[in-house]
Formats: C-alpha cells, sequence, structure tokens
C-alpha cells in the first residue's frame, strides 16, 4: 500500500512540475524579443510594413532591387510595398517620400535622387522613429543610418581601365553622366582621376548631362562627336543613358561606350557589339540587406535603439554590394532566367 502511494505522489508531483514548466516557458516565449527566435529563425508580423521608394519607378534597373526587398520579406514575414516618384524629378521624389512618412511605416529603404533636396525629409522621419537605410544613390549628410550601395569611385576606376584597355591606352573619351546625383559624380570622378593619373595619352574632352534619358544623352554624344570627330570612347554612367548613346552608335562599332546596369536593353547592345562593356551592380543585394537593417532596426536588434543613437549608426554606415564587369564573352550569364 506504501509503495503505490508513493508512486501516486511521484505522478502527482511530476504532472504538478510538467505543468509550470510549460507554463512558465510559454510565458518567456509571449515575451520574448526576435534575438530569443534565432533557433527557429527571425520572424516579423505581417502587420511590420516596409517602404521602398525610389525614382523613375517605371524603369527596369529597380526591379531586381525590389526582388532582393521582397525576397526579404518572405524570409522575415512581414509585408512590404515599392513607392517612387514616376519622372526624375526631385519635388515628386520629396512629395512620394512624405506620403510614406505620414503613414509611419516599421522602416523605408529610400534612393535618393538629389541628396540635398531629400536630407530634411530623412531626418524629419528618422527623429520620428521611423528608420531609413538608404541604398543605391545616398545623402551623406542625413541621418539615415547605412547606405548600401556599389562603391562608385571604384566603379568609376574600373571603368577607366577598361576604357583605356578598349582604345589602346591613347585617344579622346567622353561621359555622359547625371551631375546632380552623389553616385554619378562619384562614378565620374573615379572615371577621370584614373585617366588623368594613369593613362596620360587619353585625355577626357567632354561631361555632359544626359538626365538619365535616352534621346537627352543620345543628343549629348551626338554634341561630342560634332565637337570631337577623332572621339574613341563614351562612358556613360546609367542604363537609360547608355541604351540612348548605343543607338547613336549602333551601325558604328568605332567608338567604344562603356554603360552601367543590365537591363535587358543594355545586354542586347552588349551581345551584339554596339555597347563594349556594361558594369552590373549588387542590386539584389542593395534590396535584400536593405530590408535586414530595416528589421534590426525596427525590433532594437542592435547595440542601441533605433531611437537613441547618439553616435552614428550601430550598423555598417557603408556597404559595398559589389560590380562585375560584363561583356559579350558573359553576357548570357546575366539575363533574367
Amino acid at each position: 500500500m506504501k509503495r503505490i502511494l508513493v508512486i501516486y505522489g511521484l505522478l502527482i508531483i511530476t504532472f504538478m512540475l510538467f505543468v509550470f514548466y510549460n507554463q512558465n516557458n510559454g510565458s518567456r516565449n509571449a515575451d520574448s524579443n526576435p534575438w530569443e527566435q534565432m533557433d527557429e529563425g527571425l520572424r516579423g508580423t505581417i502587420d511590420e510594413r516596409y517602404v521602398m521608394v525610389t525614382f523613375l519607378s517605371g524603369i527596369e534597373y529597380w526591379k531586381t532591387a525590389i526582388k532582393g526587398f521582397e525576397d526579404s520579406a518572405q524570409a522575415l514575414n512581414v509585408s512590404v510595398e515599392y513607392r517612387g516618384a514616376t519622372q526624375y524629378d526631385v519635388n515628386e521624389q520629396v512629395t512620394v517620400l512624405e506620403q510614406v512618412i505620414a503613414k509611419k511605416p516599421a522602416g523605408i529603404a529610400l534612393s535618393v535622387i538629389n541628396a540635398n533636396a531629400l536630407t530634411d525629409s530623412i531626418n524629419k522621419a528618422v527623429e520620428a522613429g521611423i528608420p531609413i537605410v538608404l541604398f543605391d544613390a545616398g545623402a551623406d549628410k542625413s541621418k539615415a543610418y547605412s547606405f548600401l550601395a556599389t562603391n562608385n569611385y571604384n566603379a568609376g576606376v574600373t571603368a577607366a581601365h577598361k576604357m583605356a584597355e578598349l582604345i589602346g591606352k591613347k585617344g579622346k573619351v567622353a561621359v555622359v553622366t547625371l551631375p546632380n546625383q552623389l553616385n554619378h559624380q562619384d562614378r565620374t570622378v573615379g572615371f577621370q582621376e584614373t585617366i588623368f593619373k594613369q593613362y596620360p595619352e587619353i585625355e577626357v574632352v567632354a561631361i555632359k548631362d544626359g538626365k538619365g534619358d535616352q534621346l537627352v544623352s543620345g543628343q549629348a554624344a551626338a554634341e561630342v562627336m560634332k565637337q570631337h570627330p577623332d572621339l574613341q570612347g563614351i562612358f556613360v554612367t546609367e542604363a537609360n543613358g547608355g541604351v540612348g548613346v548605343g543607338q547613336l552608335f549602333e551601325y558604328n562599332h568605332k567608338v567604344k561606350i562603356i554603360s552601367f546596369d543590365i537591363d535587358k536593353g543594355t545586354l542586347d547592345m552588349v551581345k551584339e557589339g554596339t555597347i563594349s562593356a556594361t558594369l552590373a551592380q549588387g542590386t539584389w543585394n542593395m534590396g535584400y540587406w536593405s530590408l535586414q537593417f530595416l528589421f534590426h532596426l525596427h525590433h532594437n536588434m542592435t547595440e542601441q535603439s533605433a531611437t537613441d543613437i547618439k553616435d552614428g549608426s550601430p550598423l555598417p554606415k557603408f556597404v559595398d554590394t559589389g560590380i562585375t564587369v560584363v561583356t559579350q564573352q558573359n553576357v548570357d550569364s546575366f539575363y533574367a532566367k
């Protein structure tokens, strides 16, 4: 009889311990933060909404960045939205960004058309507790936490070396760019300085504003050709302009063109030889890691709170997302699968 009572007693104690453990464990799980969920993977909630904001929203260039943003959202179980100025218009992008800020999303990934024009809006959002991460084109005087992009100066250096190779290290070259946009400024300076320092027999004879437009860029290249009929090469710092310049030289491959990015129009021109080379950016990386950074900031999963940063961002201030030179030899591998 005593043995039976002992067994019943042990069973009762075991049951009580089981209930106590599960109640406490359940309570810990309910109050856990994302770091405590590492074994199960970082997971947010579907009502967390993050927004990507760009300019020239309809161009093909952004598609890979959006895909990276969406892939990251799927991995984190959060919602994302894409907004952008439809034109290359500073005021329109400011309006779009202000509209997004007013809806108080969990975070904003932003590519900046003009650093000076967007800085006040960026700072207002950050001060209101909405984290902003910049990608592709930045605003270095703003309070944005991080900037994920190509090292654009180094991209210009790469373009200069490739151009020198293409034209035999001598001749006249020109640049068609977007002079008011920081990333394009860096590409242009990297190209110019490398030509000047390392290739004394190459002369940069003109730098033209292509306004991110095919027609305007083609006209700018035509003006340079009229002034310098012996022009050997043109470096175009963005994809729309590259296609526009390529159309001008579609039946004359004597002038070597180096462009930027890997939209289908650019890749087709590389494949047929109109564009000699283009520089492929890590745009998927920009979108994917922008959202990862925003998620960490929103959930205070950094060394400091997203709303209590006194000495800058706890995340890396700049992340180089990489670049690859695309030519006829490797162009096929860059078409969308």
